[in-house]
């Protein structure tokens, strides 16, 4: 059994647009059911497909609290994250592939 990867990640709607805060043990497949329409909720009714930003942790408590510690972060602490690293608002998921 090959070990799960802890991963937080932001995706959005499009370039400033509806925002979601994950986390997961599964990236490449939790993000690819995000854009493929595959997870009931927020994110497929919000079409939230674009994954903009993401950092792996060492176990699931640290990811857990960091994506908790996002979540409570106002707007635009968010987007000050995300282009700090992708200025761009470029969809990140060709370099998961």
């Amino acid at each position: 059994m090959t070990p799960r990867q802890p991963a937080v990640y932001i995706m959005a709607s499009g370039e400033r647009g509806t925002l979601y805060i994950g986390v997961t043990g599964n990236f490449k497949l939790r993000v690819w059911e995000h854009r493929d329409g595959m997870v009931e909720g927020f994110t497929k009714r919000y079409s939230v497909k674009r994954l903009l930003w993401f950092e792996f942790q060492p176990d699931f408590p640290l990811a857990i609290a960091r994506e908790k510690q996002l979540k409570k972060w106002n707007r635009a602490w968010k987007l000050e994250l995300i282009e700090g690293s992708n200025p761009g608002w470029r969809d990140r998921w060709d370099e998961l592939l």
